[in-house]
């Protein structure tokens, strides 16, 4: 490794706050590179659009042109990208080409997200309901929409594994892991108000003589099920009048997306989604690319042609 790189892996723990794991990925990837530069022997200070398609071609030859192999490369170009911004920054590169190279297509069934305002008009509408269970569907909405958890995760925690203080939820996740999540003030509040107030009154309903540490409950004081929260988003959508067809997994994909669009590292969002690779993550860079074609058709305007027509 030589000292740029080393530099780089330093600013990603204690600059960007990464975790060690995650500073080892990205060693790994940049590994790739210099080791293909010293290969061709390439000055990796001095690059430029051919040297990186050459790398590309050498690394799709090796991988193959499975939709997995082109999710690596993909990752492969986010992280070098990144990387060489440091080094131009920090004067240890001339320039960054790897900012005009385009990650290569691939064929992943894209998930369905809501825009921004759709999330916040949910939010807003179901705050107004004022039926017994309104604050506990409001709790839940608020903190999957800003933790992207899973359904089996929201469901698993106890009352114990929220800090409503720090925002910060514990989650046991795929694979028996755990790791800790942040969550938004909005969702802070609602969730306090959901365990001080209507939780203790769900509790008094479960005729057990052991009440359960689940986090949230239902009408009898008994944990929620997976058919039960599916249960509840459908409510959700009848008593405000909207018509998402919301699915936790929904918000959760909403959740990254915004993420990655506001210009969060697709690292952060693998640590804070739980999953197990980053090829997985990276879907969400399509997806925010389709959000955004169909953002722009909705707001330019349609240019008349002669006849009138469009």
């Amino acid at each position: 490794m030589n000292k740029q790189e080393s530099d780089y892996l330093v600013y990603l723990v204690s600059g960007r706050g990464y975790s060690p794991k995650t500073a080892l990925a990205y060693q790994q990837d940049i590994d790739r590179w210099h080791a293909f530069c010293s290969k061709e022997n390439i000055d990796f200070a001095n690059i430029d659009l051919h040297d990186i398609r050459a790398f590309l071609a050498d690394e799709s030859k090796r991988l193959g042109q499975t939709d997995s192999a082109k999710r690596t490369l993909a990752r492969r170009l986010s992280c070098l990208r990144g990387y060489y911004n440091f080094l131009e920054k920090r004067g240890y590169a001339s320039s960054n080409p790897f900012r005009l190279v385009s990650a290569p297509k691939r064929h992943d069934k894209l998930p369905t997200v809501l825009f921004p305002d759709q999330v916040k008009k949910l939010l807003e509408a179901n705050s107004s309901r004022a039926d017994p269970l309104a604050l506990r569907d409001q709790a839940i909405l608020e903190l999957l929409s800003s933790s992207g958890l899973r359904a089996s995760e929201l469901l698993s925690l106890h009352y114990a594994d929220i800090d409503v203080r720090k925002r910060i939820v514990k989650v046991n996740g795929k694979g028996k892991k755990d790791r800790n999540v942040p969550f938004g003030k909005n969702a802070a509040k609602a969730v306090d108000e959901y365990r001080t107030k209507l939780r203790p009154e769900l509790l008094k309903k479960n005729e057990s003589e052991i009440k359960p540490t689940a986090l949230f409950l239902n009408a009898k004081g008994q944990p929620l099920t997976v058919r039960g929260l599916e249960y509840i988003l459908r409510a959700v959508e009848k008593k405000t009048g909207l018509s998402y067809d919301l699915h936790p997994h929904e918000l959760r994909h909403s959740f990254a997306t915004n993420l990655l669009e506001h210009g969060a590292d697709l690292r952060l969002i693998q640590e804070i989604l739980g999953h197990e690779s980053i090829d997985t993550t990276q879907i969400y860079t399509h997806v925010s690319q389709k959000e955004m074609k169909a953002e722009y058709d909705t707001f330019f305007p349609k240019r008349k042609g002669p006849s009138g027509n469009d």
